[in-house]
């Protein structure tokens, strides 16, 4: 494809994107992106950024997924001051390698960088997994809290249909000091179990789909202080634009959702969010 082509390309995926929402009262952060995938596709993170910040969403957290999307992202972190990166091995790809150590010792390299504030996402996936992987992305996700203890950086959780093992493990190793659920996915009582051992819980597009009642009553009894909103875009669009692609500037859309959830003005559960991204990744 041209470069023109491309560009032509580029700009009708962004048409199809929805329209942006109202701008929040505070600024807050998307605490989980996936830019690289955007540049993959096309598509210019440099655009969404700016979409974003117009609305009130002043600073993102690029994941990383693999080694590729990791040295991405730091790379990302560097060129632009709204972005800050993590790093880490997804829990359905470190099956997939065939030298798993070599590419957790990247990982632990990449993470020595001062713009990768983070690692993650790491975790357990058994949604995908067949059981031949699940030893291998056990041992994946026991590396990466070792790591996100010895370098002081938080630990960002994917957890897929494993709730217990992810309790499990993280009480076996010992938790770092901070703990993010990326995209929560739980009811109250894993929810409640999360809060009482201090971890952070991140909440997505999902908290607002019509069918997840359960994920507005795990952010109702969540602490201000231990939430995060973040869009995991491209994908898990807000509503009423489920099925859309997704992007950082669509977070007041979940921002709102959560307010009402809660019962907090606007304003407060912006800033309380914004504070808890500093406190957790920042400063930028």
């Amino acid at each position: 494809m041209t470069n023109d082509r491309a560009a032509r390309a580029a700009e009708r995926r962004w048409e199809s994107f929805p329209p942006a929402p109202e701008p929040l009262p505070h600024p807050v952060l998307d605490s989980h992106t996936h830019l690289d995938i955007v540049a993959e596709d096309g598509g210019d993170p440099a655009t969404q950024i700016d979409a974003a910040a117009k609305v009130g969403v002043d600073r993102l957290v690029q994941v990383g997924v693999d080694v590729k999307s990791s040295r991405w992202g730091v790379a990302c972190a560097a060129e632009h001051p709204a972005v800050v990166a993590t790093v880490a091995l997804h829990p359905n790809e470190a099956p997939r390698l065939s030298d798993l150590d070599a590419a957790l010792a990247e990982i632990a390299a990449l993470a020595e960088d001062p713009r990768v504030r983070g690692i993650g996402e790491t975790g357990l996936d058994f949604f995908r997994t067949r059981e031949e992987g699940l030893r291998p992305q056990e041992r994946s996700f026991r590396a990466h809290i070792a790591l996100a203890k010895r370098v002081g950086k938080p630990l960002v959780i994917h957890d897929r249909d494993a709730h217990a093992d992810i309790l499990r493990v993280l009480d076996d190793e010992g938790a770092p000091e901070t703990v993010v659920m990326h995209c929560f996915s739980g009811d109250e009582a894993f929810a409640a179990e999360c809060v009482r051992r201090g971890f952070v819980l991140s909440f997505a597009g999902t908290v607002t789909f019509k069918n997840a009642p359960q994920l507005r009553a795990a952010a109702a009894l969540t602490p201000p202080r231990q939430i995060l909103v973040e869009t995991d875009a491209p994908y898990l669009t807000p509503m009423p634009f489920r099925g859309r692609p997704n992007a950082s500037y669509l977070i007041p859309l979940t921002v709102r959702a959560l307010a009402e959830a809660k019962g907090m003005p606007l304003a407060e559960m912006c800033e309380a969010i914004s504070d808890n991204g500093n406190r957790i990744f920042g400063p930028w």
